[in-house]
């Protein structure tokens, strides 16, 4: 079969050969027959299951008698336990499941090529029902822009940086009057990255706002860059300077605006923009191999079809770019929770196993150090999706990383370095804005961001929205680039060989996404400790 399991008639799908439940693909009545054969292909039991409870779509159905205390069972992986005897036929929900989780459990690396892959869930049935014959396509070149340090932009846009949240309105008003000055010239844009920190701030998180200000001054995707200050804050241009190292030295690229020296800083930073804007058109697009693209995963206002469609179409992208060299950035640890050991299975070394272990007890210790329960998700929109425990939405999560093997673990804020290459882990919280600004700043050119409940915003970089289910995408064309919701009936092959080409026509510039049209473009920063 060249398919997924399921066709228009089907009514739900068993996402892995071992689990107990499925998944409603429509709004299912008490009394009718969901199913005669399980989602595998095989005899369902010798014989139909019949609703005994009314079913929203998307949610789970119990696939056999499940009694109290036993595991729930999907993608593979145990997600809860049942709280009550449930019977086949049951909606399975958050009034019948409670977690299995523990705080603090102990974790052993196995080397990669040993380690059971049981639990890929969604990409292991797809890739069980798809066709040899859809093979993935060659690596193709892209067209980018090659800047002076090596990497590589998908865009050649004009950034401004405020050092401070004090002079944020004065960085606004200098990127409107940019806009419309510069529209016709061969830039992508001028854009205000504001937020509100950069002063009153201790230890930590004014490290984490200079460093990921400073990411971003860095980011090829920004042709040139005008930082604009205050010039009282913590985060002075002195010390933004140390951060920005060697890039600080290039006054083609850079310029400084100082606003308590300035007599008008609008004046100066107007004249300063024009600069800019001159040298920044200069780039042209040149070929590079594709090796050269770091791509972004993040999901939000996710729902019961996201880890089987949406998630599970850019785990095979992500296994697709990684094996033609180029990088993919995973993040969301509190979301990796419940579902972390299928990416320790999958670490190179003991160097990177040891780095995502302390990745994921450091974000529990996070949690607890603000006393506040490790496990407090998912969110109420992701229930109301038919998500009913965080293992059930990690596990879900994880499928953005396919199968393929993790060669790297990095802090927030860190950056990552030119050789980088295959699957990585950024440490980072899953609020769709912070993680997203945090994938930006570790170098991502665009985000792939999957959604079954919708959410306009988008990151500095362009980021392709992907809906996990078809009514999405028809209500929200406005929002969503592209409709993973077509795997559950057309070939599983064809559809992530048309995201990868939609993919290469953003990277190239021939298209925009929905986010760049609507200019939803927006930064965060994480925050931990005291404000002054």
């Amino acid at each position: 079969m060249e398919k997924m399991e399921s066709s228009k008639a089907a009514k739900i799908i068993r996402i892995h050969a071992l689990d107990t439940v499925a998944v409603a693909l429509k709004p299912l009545e008490k009394g009718e027959i969901a199913a005669n054969e399980d989602a595998t292909g095989g005899d369902f039991a010798g014989a139909p299951l019949v609703c005994v409870d009314d079913i929203p779509g998307g949610h789970k159905i119990a696939l056999k008698d499940i009694e109290q205390g036993e595991k729930i069972v999907k993608y593979g992986h145990p997600i809860g336990k049942a709280s009550q005897f449930i019977p086949a036929g049951a909606h399975v929900h958050t009034h019948n499941i409670q977690t299995l989780l523990a705080e603090t459990p102990e974790y052993h690396w196995t080397p990669p090529q040993i380690a059971s892959r049981q639990g890929a869930g969604a990409k292991a049935l797809m890739d069980s029902n798809a066709s040899d014959a859809l093979a993935s396509p060659a690596a193709p070149e892209i067209k980018v822009f090659k800047r002076r340090d090596g990497r590589i932009g998908v865009r050649n846009e004009v950034w401004i940086v405020p050092t401070v949240g004090c002079v944020n309105g004065a960085a606004e008003t200098l990127a409107s009057w940019a806009s419309r000055e510069y529209a016709d010239r061969n830039i992508g844009g001028v854009f205000a990255w504001t937020h509100p920190y950069g002063c009153s701030q201790m230890g930590g998180d004014h490290e984490a706002t200079r460093a990921i200000l400073a990411d971003l001054v860095k980011h090829p995707n920004a042709g040139a860059v005008l930082v604009i200050s205050l010039g009282c804050e913590n985060n002075t241009i002195g010390r933004f300077k140390e951060a920005l190292d060697e890039y600080a030295e290039d006054p083609r690229r850079i310029r400084f605006l100082v606003t308590q020296e300035s007599e008008d800083e609008i004046a100066d930073g107007k004249a300063m923009i024009r600069e800019l804007v001159s040298y920044a058109e200069q780039a042209k697009r040149e070929k590079t191999p594709v090796s050269s693209l770091v791509v972004g995963m993040k999901c939000g206002g996710s729902d019961g079809f996201s880890g089987i469609t949406a998630n599970a179409l850019v785990g095979r992208l992500c296994d697709m770019l990684t094996g033609m060299g180029a990088s993919v950035i995973l993040t969301e640890t509190p979301e990796m929770f419940g579902a972390e050991r299928m990416l320790m299975d999958r670490c190179e070394t003991k160097e990177v196993f040891d780095k995502t272990v302390r990745l994921i007890n450091g974000f529990k210790e996070y949690f607890r150090s603000h006393n506040q329960t490790v496990y407090e998700n998912p969110s109420p929109g992701n229930k109301a999706g038919g998500i009913s425990t965080l293992e059930d939405k990690s596990c879900g999560c994880v499928q953005k990383g396919g199968s393929a093997i993790v060669r790297g673990v990095y802090r927030y804020g860190e950056r990552l370095p030119p050789d980088a290459e295959g699957l990585v882990l950024l440490e980072g919280p899953g609020n769709d804005i912070v993680s997203t600004t945090a994938m930006t700043a570790a170098g991502a050119h665009l985000i792939l961001f999957t959604t079954g409940r919708g959410a306009p915003l988008g990151a500095p970089v362009p980021t392709l929205k992907i809906a996990s289910n078809s009514a999405l995408a028809r209500k929200k064309p406005a929002w969503i680039d592209f409709d993973a919701g077509r795997m559950l009936s057309e070939p599983v092959n064809a559809v992530r060989d048309e995201l990868f080409h939609l993919l290469l026509d953003t990277v190239n510039g021939t298209i925009v996404t929905r986010n760049e049209l609507n200019n939803y473009r927006e930064i965060a920063i994480f925050k931990n400790g005291v404000t002054l």
